[in-house]
């Protein structure tokens, strides 16, 4: 199974979004969870983190094949999927993305 983090920094004054994002994705949640099952993710999961003054998501996901399943999240006409890419646009600096390094990965 492959592990995948990444530190996203946010656009200046996209509190709002974030907060909206969120909301959406939790009304859509049983949309959501299809869409990673679809994706064969197992585990996705969202992080707000602020560093010396600067805005960051990060995110984490566990999946058998990570190439394959950004590839059918990309091609989705799901709601969920579409709310979720109109988030990147909107808020992603997509310049200033920060791949994280796996170190340790343990399961029971």
């Amino acid at each position: 199974m492959d592990a995948k983090a990444v530190l996203i920094r946010l656009k200046p004054d996209t509190a709002t979004l974030v907060a909206d994002w969120r909301e959406q994705i939790l009304r859509l949640k049983e949309q959501a969870i299809e869409s990673i099952r679809n994706e064969g993710i197992a585990v996705e999961s969202w992080f707000q983190v602020q560093l010396a003054g600067e805005h960051y998501l990060l995110a984490y996901i566990r999946s058998g094949d990570i190439a394959r399943a950004e590839a059918i999240g990309a091609q989705s006409t799901l709601e969920v999927d579409a709310v979720h890419r109109q988030f990147k646009r909107d808020t992603w600096d997509h310049n200033s993305m920060i791949p994280c390094e796996l170190l340790v990965d343990l399961q029971a």
